[in-house]
């Protein structure tokens, strides 16, 4: 599917291509300039996966293990991300996933980056990419993982503890659910906050997965 640019904000919006498709707006995305984030990250990560796919899968921000390797959700996160897709019964294969900021926030401590939240203007600027990729692939539902996530499409009021597992329909954007970031799970401070935290997860992947399957019905 390929579509034409059509009224995107700055930031982002002066690097986008002409026409839309997934290969040309990932060469684009690798130039971009559209935040100061591109000047500390090692490279651009765009999304990836299926440019048909039924579940797009939105979360934050790559990680250090994605900057350094160029693909979203190669980490921790993303190895339980994909055994809960498997659990549910969603080949991860037939998903698209993306982040709603292209390239790794970071603070530096010792020899280590650490993870940084992007900040309002930073969402903004990268807004553009995630928009012309919802209309590429034109999901039946957007899984919005972690508050960060959700707030790049349903504003800065939305509370992920107050909506989680909930399919949220808003003008102009595919179907909607927010549930917890893998990586949230991980950093849970107890096994027994784990296993809930999991077991809420595999829930909210189990109504996304139901909902593929009925289109919305």
């Amino acid at each position: 599917m390929t579509t034409s640019r059509k009224g995107m904000a700055p930031g982002a919006g002066d690097f986008l291509p002409t026409r839309f498709s997934l290969s040309s707006l990932r060469r684009a995305a690798a130039n971009c300039k559209g935040c100061p984030l591109y000047r500390n990250a090692t490279q651009t990560v765009f999304g990836e996966g299926a440019a048909d796919a039924r579940l797009m899968l939105l979360g934050e921000q790559p990680g250090d293990a994605e900057d350094q390797e160029g693909h979203p959700f190669v980490g921790p996160a993303g190895r339980l991300l994909r055994d809960v897709l498997a659990e549910v019964g969603i080949d991860a294969d037939e998903t698209y996933v993306t982040n709603a900021v292209k390239h790794f926030k970071w603070t530096p401590r010792g020899k280590r980056r650490l993870h940084a939240k992007p900040s309002a203007r930073e969402l903004n600027a990268c807004r553009p990419w995630l928009a012309a990729e919802i209309e590429v692939v034109d999901p039946a539902l957007i899984i919005c993982l972690g508050a960060t996530a959700a707030k790049s499409l349903l504003g800065s009021s939305f509370r992920v503890t107050r909506e989680r597992g909930r399919i949220i329909t808003r003008s102009g954007l595919p179907p909607l659910l927010a549930t917890y970031h893998p990586s949230a799970i991980l950093r849970a401070p107890d096994e027994a906050s784990r296993r809930t935290m999991r077991r809420d997860f595999t829930a909210d992947l189990r109504r996304a997965a139901g909902h593929r399957r009925t289109g919305g019905t």
